[in-house]
């Protein structure tokens, strides 16, 4: 059973920078995507990006491409999990939202901005705050 847990979240000036992480264990096949969604208060929520573990290729909406980089570590951590970091720069009141990660073997990361809602894992999300 993939397990996903976001941290990283928190409150944080307009054009600043945060990190945001999620580890993720159990997956059973040699591919998978993990993506990240937000959900803006009173917004829907929004695929923003993603990455593949076959080849690193990424995905960025265009509400977030250029401020926004995703990446991976392969490598198990001593709690024999992978991490995906979603590094989020120049950070503005708007992105405020809880931001979760999904994972699905079944999907390409190019595809992501209309397949991110049949992501099959999620994680239960982290809050990014941005307020002056």
């Amino acid at each position: 059973q993939v397990q996903l847990v976001e941290s990283g979240g928190g409150l944080v000036q307009p054009g600043g920078s945060l990190r945001l992480s999620c580890a993720a264990s159990g997956f059973t096949l040699d591919y998978y995507a993990i993506g990240w969604i937000r959900q803006a208060p009173g917004k829907e929520r929004e695929g923003v990006s993603c990455i593949s573990s076959s080849d690193g290729s990424t995905y960025y909406s265009d509400s977030v491409k250029g401020r926004f980089t995703i990446s991976r570590d392969n490598a198990k951590n001593t709690n024999d999990k992978y991490t995906v970091y979603l590094q989020i720069d120049s950070l503005k009141p708007e992105d405020t939202a809880v931001y979760y990660c999904a994972a699905s073997s079944l999907f390409l990361c190019s595809d992501y901005s209309v397949v991110w809602p049949d992501f099959s894992s999620w994680g239960q999300g982290t809050q990014v705050t941005v307020s002056s």
